[in-house]
């Protein structure tokens, strides 16, 4: 690649990692599923007006709605509110061998000893980080790790829906993903009533929307979609490994969240094991979220 897309590459990767950091702060003042269902409202009113998919792509795109936008997406960022956001980019690498015990059961793909041993890694770098004294409990771990099989089913979900632009995708699972996600915030979530104070009263989440929106949904994706028209898969994805590094260091960094031994040993394993199962298995074309947890 030119010199120019290898820092688009290595922008994009920038924005998804910093993403956990401006989710992190978001859910610390706005429930996180109310959070998720005013971030695909304003998605939808960006991107649904401007394509239309097929008509008999409309239900597989309510199917995705259902997985990828309240199972994934919605699930993730309530994870991220009960742990610190540099353990949840790290966890949420899992999407990739998720990815790889799915296609083995839906489509019947190999996963040889190479994909294997890739497997094992990622999972027990994810075990030695789920010990980690600054995690109150194991079920944020267990919340983030079931939005990341959710996000492996939704592979085979947009692999089976066929040709559709991936923007488009993106903007009309946010319109049927926004107000179940609502309804699931005003049955489940409280607080909301206080909520327009305490925005008011405080800027930070605000910018952590607006970051979420416009810098990871919008700016990035878009930038991304460029990259993977102009060049081979398997010279831009390997660059999203990055991604928990950019996070990990953020949350150092900007939240001040401390750096332990599990952090640096576990992460450094988790994603060993991903970059195994991507490169010994081929990397396939991702879905409308490439990124897991983005």
């Amino acid at each position: 690649m030119p010199l120019k897309d290898w820092l688009l590459a290595i922008c994009v990767v920038t924005l998804w990692g910093l993403n956990f950091i401006a989710v992190k702060v978001a859910v610390q003042t706005i429930p996180p599923f109310l959070l998720t269902a005013i971030r695909f409202a304003l998605v939808a009113a960006v991107l649904a007006p401007l394509f239309r998919p097929a008509r008999h792509q409309w239900k597989g795109i309510i199917g995705i709605s259902l997985v990828l936008g309240v199972g994934h997406f919605g699930l993730m960022f309530v994870g991220v509110s009960g742990m610190d956001a540099a353990s949840a980019a790290i966890i949420t690498q899992l999407g990739v061998p998720f990815s790889a015990l799915v296609a083995w059961v839906a489509f019947g793909e190999k996963l040889g000893l190479g994909r294997t041993i890739g497997l094992i890694l990622a999972f027990s770098g994810v075990a030695l980080l789920a010990g980690e004294p600054s995690l109150p409990s194991l079920l944020p771990v267990l919340i983030l790790v079931v939005a990341m099989i959710a996000w492996a089913v939704s592979n085979v979900q947009v692999k089976r829906l066929g040709d559709i632009n991936p923007l488009a995708l993106n903007g009309w699972m946010a319109v049927f993903a926004a107000p179940i996600l609502l309804a699931l915030s005003l049955a489940l979530e409280s607080g909301h009533t206080e909520l327009p104070a305490r925005l008011l009263a405080d800027w930070k989440p605000l910018a952590g929307l607006a970051y979420t929106v416009i810098a990871s949904s919008l700016v990035a994706y878009t930038l991304w979609y460029g990259l993977l028209a102009r060049h081979p898969m398997n010279r831009v994805v390997p660059v999203t490994l990055l991604g928990p590094v950019v996070a990990v260091a953020g949350g150092v960094l900007v939240l001040g969240e401390t750096l332990t031994w599990q952090k640096l040993v576990g992460g450094a394993i988790t994603i060993l094991g991903v970059a195994v199962v991507q490169f010994v298995g081929g990397i396939r074309r991702p879905p409308a979220e490439p990124e897991p947890g983005t």
